[in-house]
């Protein structure tokens, strides 16, 4: 198993850069200058987690029933809240495939966020 700069094995390094989602990896990707390997699972990891994490919370937070001084109880928009979980459940079921990939040294590209991850890894 090939070594990285930080002194980690590989697929340990790879783990690591899914571990907190999204900040985890833009750590690695700053930090890891050799292992091209590493470089593809942080950036994946970051192009990945950080704008699911945000679409989740952006439609939580416009669907979500408010109560307002002056407009009163709004109720929300209830699909966008289901929405929001539906993400939310993606990304733990993602996170997790892509942690185990990662410590099986498999280098296991997503769709499209895989081929920028390499391109730039």
């Amino acid at each position: 198993m090939a070594k990285t700069s930080m002194n980690l094995d590989e697929n340990i390094a790879g783990f690591l850069c899914y571990l907190g989602i999204w900040l985890t990896g833009i750590i690695f990707f700053l930090m890891e200058k050799e292992n091209k390997t590493v470089r593809f699972h942080a950036l994946q990891s970051f192009l990945t987690f950080l704008p699911l994490m945000i679409l989740a919370w952006v439609f939580g937070w416009i669907g979500a029933p408010k109560w307002s001084w002056y407009t009163g109880y709004d109720p929300g928009i209830v699909a966008l809240v289901y929405l929001s979980w539906i993400i939310w459940v993606v990304t733990v079921i993602l996170w997790i495939v892509l942690m185990i990939k990662a410590y099986q040294g498999e280098k296991f590209k997503l769709p499209l966020i895989g081929d920028i991850a390499e391109k730039h890894a």
